[in-house]
Formats: C-alpha cells, sequence, structure tokens
C-alpha cells in the first residue's frame, strides 16, 4: 500500500516558517509582498504607456533610478510619490483597508 503524502496549505506553511498572522516577522514578510506587487503595478502600467523609466521621472520630478528602485522595491519610497506616479500614468489607485474583519473601502 503506497503512503499518503501529507498535503499543506500555504497560510499552514506561512505559519510554520514565517509566523502566524499577527507577528512582526509575518506582518513584514506580507508588507514587503505587497510593496513588491505596488511596483509590479507600476511597471506594467508604465510599460502600458509606452514610457521609459527616464520619461516617467521626468513626468514626476525624480531621476530614473529613483523609478527602479519604486519598480524593484529597493529602496524606501513614500506614499506621495506613489500617488505621483499613478497620476502621471493616468491610472486610478483604490485604496481597501480591514480592520478585524471589516472591509472599508475609500473611492
Amino acid at each position: 500500500m503506497a503512503k499518503k503524502i501529507k498535503k499543506y496549505s500555504l497560510d499552514e506553511i506561512k505559519n510554520e516558517f514565517i509566523g502566524e498572522k499577527g507577528t512582526y516577522k509575518r506582518d513584514l514578510y506580507e508588507h514587503e509582498l505587497q510593496m513588491d506587487l505596488i511596483g509590479e503595478l507600476i511597471k506594467k502600467a508604465r510599460e502600458e504607456r509606452n514610457l521609459t523609466q527616464d520619461e516617467l521621472g521626468k513626468l514626476i520630478g525624480v531621476q530614473k533610478a529613483q523609478i527602479s528602485r519604486l519598480e524593484n522595491h529597493t529602496g524606501n519610497v513614500t506614499l506621495t510619490t506613489v500617488l505621483k506616479v499613478f497620476t502621471a500614468l493616468k491610472a486610478k489607485l483604490k485604496f481597501q483597508l480591514e480592520l478585524e474583519g471589516k472591509v472599508m473601502k475609500i473611492a
């Protein structure tokens, strides 16, 4: 008889190797993941608009290196800069806040 392999969910693996939800290590992991996703969205939107990093930087008054850091999440960035980028790309950014299971949206 073949031995049955136990399956694990992604949450179970994260809990074991990163930490339970609400712990500092897990919260830091989730934050980094979200920042990576924002960088990827910026890159995709920039490419959709056929802009180089240099051209986008000029639109918002920063150098190409700052756009690169945004897209690759290799440095600290302000929310103001992120908002300027999305505005320059003529893209809407929607915020969603979750408070203990209750979702609040801002248009």
